[in-house]
């Protein structure tokens, strides 16, 4: 292959979708359909990827394709399902996956997992098809080798009824998202809808009809993004792992270009780019040649795109998955500008925040999305396992509510333990970003009301209550009367006054139902003890009285927002009845 020529890539595709779902059943299938396939081009297994040659794709579509031809070479399955490989195989501004199949057990709905990916899939804009699993579990369900319309027509008028109401359930949940699906046969532009396939990864019903969607798709849509030069190779660390005598290596993705054996390349780290020289590429062994599980490699001299590999080099300590990966030929400083700048997450950082920590610079970028999208403010960012260090610093936040981490896919280091145990922090640390989000919603409430319980007891509150003179207990030293609470509250300990502004005295005790208690609310009916008072003198029925407040606590209450609007409306009449002897109280 000469520098300059130009040819198509098989379009690199990934597989997301909840647990459980059918992604590597899904997968499995596909693998086991084109081993059988082997006279019609055999299956060839890389690191990381699984290439389905377009004859394989013939013989596996049958009819479907019959008179249709392609340019495309096949189609390159990232064997790594969900959405977790997804993000981190990315490029600059988007996925390196060129098409997707969003897996849903189509018994069960859309789920967590289906949702995040969902996101990430609008997110990455990466046109998809909704493979809608395990249709054989539908009660009474028939399997055939008809295509879809035709197998779903033949079914008994129950069976085909409970499909209808799955299938017409996901519309609605896509729908939901801002997005148009249908059954694929009903589509005439899949540019405006997403194509749903009901297939089953048990029977290998609608996996035919899936393929020739995906190999149309990238055909028609896809065909310029493909045609690549077979210059100096461009790629995406999908791994760093640690082989037995071969020390830290890495699986790549490589999407452009050629990458040989002895080649300089760059890799994106957490720092400055690395630049090493390539000591092995290395593709696994078919598994019927593997004799020892030290030996499970085959030397390459090189690579073409799209491939899965494995790179043997020195210095990849510090790599990081997600990282570009380019092949320098006599232009190194303008290859390091160019993996820097697609390693640096670009956005901006807040002077007071929470911490990010991720696995991968692809789930790092979506953490920081759905953080944003909340309008949480963002300190600190960094791939990598949760340090001591970073406790620290997550505890030295000044508010609160920002004295949180936010882990995706990552470890608590031993001496991070050891200061998160004296620490006053909180972590979420998930594998699925939507249940940091959902955690964060939950703690974020509680912790709210709580501080604003704290800050309640900073001040003295607007409080207003109506005398009840059918509910004397006691008429003097001290008074124990009934009241309702009209607005706002009252405590223990503090002073009451009346709508001249005359102070009576402090409540002593509050009870309710015969048991004390600290506080009484709007609402409430509770009797209350003041010593100084005598009913009948200073208190008459019909009276309203009102908490009286220091006027440097109601300045600032009326700056602060810890009141409701009861609370206001309470703490305004307070602001009237002082004024008329001090029109600066509260200033």
């Amino acid at each position: 292959m000469s520098s300059s020529s130009k040819y198509i890539r098989q379009p690199i595709v990934s597989v997301l979708g909840h647990v459980d779902h059918g992604k590597t059943s899904f997968l499995d299938y596909i693998r086991g359909t084109t081993v059988v396939a082997r006279e019609s081009g055999a299956i060839t297994q890389h690191i990381g990827a699984t290439e389905v040659p377009i004859d394989a794709i013939y013989k596996v579509c049958g009819d479907l394709l019959k008179d249709k031809k392609f340019t495309l070479p096949g189609l390159l399955f990232i064997d790594t399902p969900g959405h977790h490989a997804f993000t981190t195989l990315r490029t600059r501004g988007g996925s390196l996956s060129d098409l997707a199949v969003l897996i849903v057990d189509i018994n069960e709905g859309f789920k967590p997992q289906t949702y995040e990916s969902l996101r990430i899939l609008k997110q990455y804009k990466t046109p998809f098809i909704v493979a809608a699993n395990k249709i054989d579990a539908i009660s009474g369900w028939k399997t055939s080798k008809d295509i879809a319309k035709t197998r779903i027509e033949k079914q008994r008028v129950n069976v085909k009824t409970i499909f209808e109401e799955k299938l017409y359930e996901m519309i609605g949940t896509i729908s939901e998202n801002k997005l148009n699906s249908d059954l694929y046969f009903n589509i005439s532009d899949f540019r405006k809808t997403i194509g749903i396939v009901p297939i089953s990864a048990k029977t290998g019903e609608g996996i035919p009809e899936l393929l020739m969607i995906l190999v149309g798709l990238a055909q028609r849509f896809l065909e310029d993004k493909l045609h690549i030069e077979s210059g100096p190779g461009k790629g995406s660390v999908l791994e760093v792992k640690e082989e037995v005598g071969l020390g830290k290596t890495i699986d790549a993705i490589v999407y452009n270009g050629t990458i040989k054996s002895n080649d300089k390349i760059v890799i994106g780290t957490k720092d400055d780019p690395v630049v090493t020289r390539i000591k092995a590429l290395l593709k696994p062994k078919p598994l019927d040649e593997i004799r020892d599980p030290r030996e499970r490699f085959d030397n390459v001299n090189e690579v073409h795109a799209a491939c899965g590999v494995k790179i043997s080099s020195p210095d990849l300590e510090n790599v990081i998955p997600g990282a570009p990966i380019r092949v320098a030929k006599g232009n190194l400083e303008e290859v390091i500008a160019e993996v820097k700048k697609q390693t640096k997450i670009d956005f901006e950082l807040d002077e007071q925040g929470i911490l990010i920590k991720a696995d991968t610079i692809g789930s790092l970028e979506a953490l920081i999305k759905e953080s944003r999208d909340k309008g949480i403010k963002i300190r600190k960012v960094d791939i990598g396992n949760i340090s001591k260090r970073d406790i620290i610093e997550a505890d030295a936040s000044l508010h609160p509510l920002n004295k949180l981490i936010f882990a995706f896919n990552v470890k608590i280091l031993p001496d991070a333990k050891e200061e998160l145990s004296n620490a006053d922090i909180t972590i979420f640390n998930e594998d699925v970003i939507y249940t940091i989000m959902e955690n964060y919603d939950e703690w974020i409430e509680k912790k709210k009301a709580m501080l604003e319980r704290e800050r309640r007891q900073e001040f003295t509150h607007p409080g207003m209550l109506k005398f009840l003179p059918e509910y004397v207990f006691r008429v003097s030293h001290p008074a124990v009367f009934g009241v309702r609470i009209i607005g706002g509250r009252i405590k223990t300990g503090i002073r009451l006054m009346k709508e001249d502004g005359k102070v009576l005295g402090s409540i002593k005790g509050i009870q309710s139902e015969n048991k004390s208690i600290e506080e009484a609310i709007q609402g409430q009916e509770v009797a209350i003890s003041i010593e100084g008072v005598t009913v009948g003198r200073q208190l008459k029925g019909g009276d309203i009285l009102y908490t009286e407040i220091p006027a440097s606590d109601a300045k600032k209450l009326r700056d602060m927002d810890v009141l409701n609007l009861d609370e206001k409306d309470v703490l305004n009449k307070i602001f009237e009845i002082k004024r008329k002897t001090d029109k600066f109280w509260g200033m």
